[in-house]
């Protein structure tokens, strides 16, 4: 019986959640507007990002902006032929250090273009951060830039559609 409750135990603790995993609203970096509502989670070791909700599109909008295929895209198909909504644009990241994810993919559906990304967990309590943030980062050849998610639950960030 011992041993079975500490099975379960130690198991737990080596499948628990990346910090990085959840539900995160992003927010424009130069207007700090809500855009979007997304599930951050791991899958085949790998974690990904689908979005959940959009504040500037219709639920069921088709993503044609985008091209037929990408490389390493983690689900079958046409690309621009899928929702915007319900697809995982971001993918492919690597755990550097728990919280810490690199050499991964976002898609940007509105435009069809696909830059490298990282995502690292930044914890309440610091100088810079009163609440958990995911710092979301595409790169382009040199060029970064950074956005700041804010953590969430999935009921918010699956309801973001405009009225």
């Amino acid at each position: 019986m011992t041993f079975a409750v500490l099975f379960i135990m130690l198991t737990g603790f080596c499948f628990a959640a990346d910090p990085a995993e959840g539900y995160w609203l992003s927010k424009d970096e130069n207007t700090n507007k809500i855009t979007g509502g997304w599930h951050i989670y791991q899958e085949n070791g790998k974690l990904q990002g689908m979005m959940l909700s959009v504040s500037t599109f219709k639920e069921g909008v088709i993503a044609s902006n985008c091209s037929e295929s990408y490389k390493g895209f983690p689900v079958s198909g046409k690309v621009n032929q899928m929702t915007v909504a319900g697809t995982p644009w971001i993918f492919g990241l690597t755990m550097k250090n728990p919280g810490e994810w690199s050499n991964g993919n976002v898609i940007n559906p509105e435009d069809g273009k696909m830059y490298s990304c990282e995502i690292i967990f930044h914890p309440a309590g610091s100088k810079k951060f009163t609440k958990d943030t995911l710092e979301m980062k595409g790169k382009f050849l040199f060029i970064s830039r950074s956005q700041f998610w804010e953590k969430t639950d999935r009921a918010t960030a699956s309801s973001l559609w405009p009225k």
